[in-house]
């Protein structure tokens, strides 16, 4: 079932969506060569517990975990493309971090992500991160009361052809609002013209990501992890939007 907010409501968001983006700010600052995955995941908690949030991570089991996440990040590196478990590994000069995070505060959720390069960068790594920015522009744009689920997938999907990436539909967007994940499923390949009305009031977290050489994927032994079938690279953009009469906002949007 699709929940539609109310305009209050996704005002009730907000705050959710400032203080993702503010953590997302601060991990983005501290992740440098020689700091740890580890370190990073206490930073965000450190931050959730000064703010009375709740992580939506920590607990969270769903059907393809192996069990519990345990943490309240995802930190993906190099050929870990999503659900990067944290784990002990200290970042090297030229890794390709991508990190997620989702909190609720007052009982309202939103989820982000962004990718970055530490230290000395590859030009294929700015590149399939500036794609994956650049589709989820695209994505914001057409997220647009009077077109369709399939458009906002179009325009991700128009993106990562543009670059020469393939896309995994296996996973991608979401609703959001009092749980992290909810209908509807927002693919990040599709055809314009199809799928879901867009309404004012549907909230959704659009999260394109790309792998610089496949688009397929297993999970690593840690029962989490997503890693490209062939090592190649990947990036992760992500954003909580609100559909609203007056055209698209950006609950988690970023200083």
């Amino acid at each position: 079932m699709i929940d539609l907010k109310t305009p209050s409501e996704i005002e009730a968001m907000r705050p959710a969506g400032v203080f993702v983006s503010e953590v997302l700010t601060a991990l983005k600052q501290h992740a440098a060569v020689g700091v740890n995955l580890l370190e990073l995941d206490e930073l965000a908690h450190g931050m959730i517990r000064e703010r009375g949030a709740t992580s939506c991570y920590i607990d969270y089991h769903p059907s393809f975990g192996a069990s519990p996440f345990g943490h309240v990040l995802c930190t993906s590196v190099n050929d870990a493309v999503l659900h990067g478990l944290p784990h002990d590994y200290t970042l090297r000069d030229g890794d390709l971090l991508s990190v997620d995070f989702a909190a609720s505060v007052d009982g309202w959720v939103s989820d982000s992500a962004l990718s970055v390069v530490v230290g000395t960068p590859r030009e294929e790594d700015l590149r399939v991160i500036e794609a994956t920015e650049r589709a989820l522009e695209a994505a914001i744009g057409a997220a647009v009361t009077g077109n369709r689920l399939g458009d906002i997938s179009a325009a991700i999907g128009a993106v990562a052809a543009d670059y020469g990436y393939g896309v995994n539909t296996q996973f991608g967007g979401h609703g959001v609002g009092r749980e992290m994940h909810g209908a509807p499923h927002v693919p990040n390949a599709g055809r314009a013209g199809r799928g879901l009305p867009l309404r004012p009031g549907l909230v959704v977290a659009l999260e394109p990501w790309f792998m610089t050489g496949t688009d397929e994927i297993y999970t690593d032994d840690d029962g989490w992890t997503l890693r490209s079938q062939d090592g190649s690279r990947g990036a992760h953009s992500e954003h909580t939007v609100a559909v609203t009469e007056d055209g698209p906002v950006v609950l988690t949007a970023r200083a």
